[in-house]
């Protein structure tokens, strides 16, 4: 006991935080008693059958909202509190885990964005007719990115693309995608971007998180020109697609939705031809003819003139022989 060190209170709780400052951890559960204070500060417990961790975070963190009964991820470092000596799990992440917590926290956001006015359909924009460059951000190694501009170019070439290569499932997902807009609203005057297309293949809820993820919708929100998502197959539905100007059930037909084909090009220019032949005809044929009947109106006054300086000079000429008798 002599020879053990004498620690204040204060000195000893430093100790072992030092100590659990190195301890970071990933620890599922099943969410309780959560609650947020002062619009920033959340508590929660993770708990499963046989015990239970306090947890803190502030809203700032949390990506998703969360809510009791709930089973999710919770990554961070323990810790002491040292005015009440409570031991507790200060949450730098937290994740659904699991298909059902997964579509729970997929609703909770939608209703608040949608809240928040980032659907709106009044906001969207159309895409450009003949776009002739364009903001490509995917992953280059994706089979999304292949078809993508496969599309493009069997529809309409020429077309110019500027690819910002991202991670589109994983821990840097999220961060990556919101470099890539933040890059192109700095830039999308002097590379003259037309519209963004933000593309990846089909998988699971959990394989498109980043989709379903805040800060990915605020960072489509947020783009300075129009944007179309082509993310996952028909049926699958994102919250990045519910904020995006333009909607693509893949990243072929946001291609498709994107440029025009060609030989559609053809068919408009020839039916735009007919057209404004046809137009340039009919209003010259009303030209002509609308001459023709001031030339006959003219025609017919000149005659009712004519006939009126006759009939004054045949008077005229009366006039003059009875005065000559």
């Amino acid at each position: 006991m002599t020879n053990l060190k004498i620690f204040s209170v204060a000195e000893y709780v430093a100790y072992l935080n030092e100590a659990l400052s190195e301890r970071d951890a990933v620890v599922e559960g099943e969410i309780s008693e959560y609650k947020i204070n002062q619009s920033k500060w959340i508590f929660f417990k993770v708990k499963d059958e046989e015990a239970t961790l306090e947890c803190f975070s502030t809203v700032f963190k949390l990506r998703l909202p969360l809510e009791d009964g709930m089973r999710v991820r919770v990554y961070g470092r323990p810790g002491i509190y040292a005015k009440s000596g409570k031991f507790s799990m200060t949450v730098e992440w937290a994740e659904p885990a699991g298909e059902g917590a997964l579509k729970r926290s997929f609703e909770l956001l939608k209703a608040e964005l949608e809240k928040e006015g980032l659907f709106a359909a009044a906001r969207k924009r159309p895409l450009p007719r003949f776009p002739k460059k364009i903001a490509l951000v995917a992953s280059k190694e994706s089979a999304a990115y292949g078809d993508f501009t496969k599309i493009l170019k069997q529809r309409f070439g020429g077309l110019e693309v500027f690819l910002y290569h991202v991670q589109v499932q994983g821990g840097e997902a999220i961060a990556d995608i919101q470099k890539a807009f933040s890059y192109f609203n700095a830039h999308h005057k002097e590379l003259g971007i037309e519209a963004v297309a933000l593309v990846r293949g089909g998988g699971s809820l959990e394989d498109l998180a980043a989709f379903n993820s805040r800060e990915v919708a605020y960072a489509v929100f947020g783009s300075a020109v129009p944007v179309i998502a082509g993310i996952g197959h028909e049926q699958d539905e994102t919250i990045a697609d519910f904020v995006a100007d333009v909607r693509a059930s893949t990243p072929s037909q946001a291609a498709e939705l994107l440029v025009p084909h060609r030989d559609d090009v053809r068919r408009y220019v020839d039916t735009m031809a007919d057209t404004m032949g046809a137009e340039i005809s009919s209003r010259v044929d009303r030209a002509l003819s609308g001459v023709g009947e001031m030339v006959g109106a003219l025609d017919m006054v000149m005659a009712q003139k004519a006939n009126a300086l006759l009939a004054t000079a045949g008077k005229l000429a009366l006039h003059l022989k009875f005065f000559s008798e």
